[in-house]
């Protein structure tokens, strides 16, 4: 219901503002540490989120006037899945050039086109089916929301299994379809899950910044904090404003936009994911243990 009032600024932030995101801060990567391109392609993925882990607390704090707070909220909570997906994908033809034997480009055209296949499919049937279930009130109230996790995590474990890494747009699908649906009421489903995000996300920083090796932020150097100064002064005023043209925001409403793209859990988590995995890859270890500390 909120969505029509800022969906077409939120688009183009998710779209264009994503693509220019990924393209400069993978350029930035490669040119300032060195990274092979894949890599850099990787990192430049990663910083495609931000994330209403980060994004909701900021804006609940300020309160911000007209419709900014609508579109950084939804910026926020539609970038971390689309993000995330990039980088699966970037993963995934990494996998195909230097770590599964395969390095055409329609190997790799054919994995992502599998990922996306496979993962939209069980993600629109896990739904189907869990609506089908509810809707007949073959399930007590009482066991919505863990018979949804149920779900989830088959649906999630069934993607991976027929396709490696499609579990993550197999349970995003998901939730979209469960989300915009008025066939059910998951009214229960939503509270179930935010308590468990609270506590899943808050052990998840715990073991974040245990995983990160010391001598690692000794590493950071100038070249590391002009990475940040063209993130924040150059990129991301860049994509918002290529993004808002003719959106009908005032230039003080994309000046707002411009100054806020923390970075949230998704970031950090996908970078510890991927960092561990292209370390089996044929890549120079000093550039894949790089990816967390940057």
């Amino acid at each position: 219901s909120e969505l029509p009032a800022v969906w077409r600024p939120v688009r183009s932030l998710i779209v264009v503002g994503a693509a220019i995101t990924w393209i400069l801060a993978g350029v930035a990567a490669h040119l300032l540490f060195g990274f092979d391109l894949m890599i850099a392609a990787l990192v430049g993925a990663i910083f495609t989120v931000t994330g209403p882990t980060v994004i909701l607390p900021l804006l609940q704090h300020v309160r911000p006037r007209g419709s900014v707070g609508g579109i950084l909220k939804w910026e926020g909570i539609v970038i971390d899945p689309v993000g995330a997906m990039l980088a699966v994908l970037v993963f995934q033809v990494m996998g195909q050039w230097h770590g599964d034997g395969g390095s055409g480009l329609a190997v790799s055209l054919i994995v992502v086109a599998k990922t996306v296949g496979y993962g939209g499919a069980l993600g629109w049937l896990g739904a189907k089916v869990l609506l089908a279930l509810m809707g007949r009130y073959w399930v007590p109230d009482f066991l919505q929301a863990p018979v949804t996790l149920m779900f989830v995590v088959a649906a999630f474990t069934a993607a991976n299994a027929l396709q490696k890494e499609a579990g993550l747009l197999a349970v995003t699908l998901m939730g979209v379809f469960l989300a915009n649906q008025d066939r059910v009421n998951i009214r229960s489903i939503v509270h179930f899950k935010e308590n468990l995000n609270v506590l899943l996300i808050s052990g998840l920083f715990i073991l974040l910044a245990a995983g990160l090796d010391r001598s690692a932020l000794g590493a950071i150097d100038h070249r590391h904090h002009l990475f940040l100064a063209l993130l924040i002064l150059v990129v991301r005023p860049l994509s918002v404003l290529a993004s808002t043209i003719r959106s009908g925001l005032t230039l003080r409403e994309r000046a707002y936009l411009c100054c806020m793209a923390p970075r949230g859990i998704v970031a950090a988590a996908v970078a510890s994911v991927f960092s561990y995995e292209v370390s089996h890859f044929d890549y120079p270890p000093e550039q894949v243990e790089a990816i967390v500390p940057l």
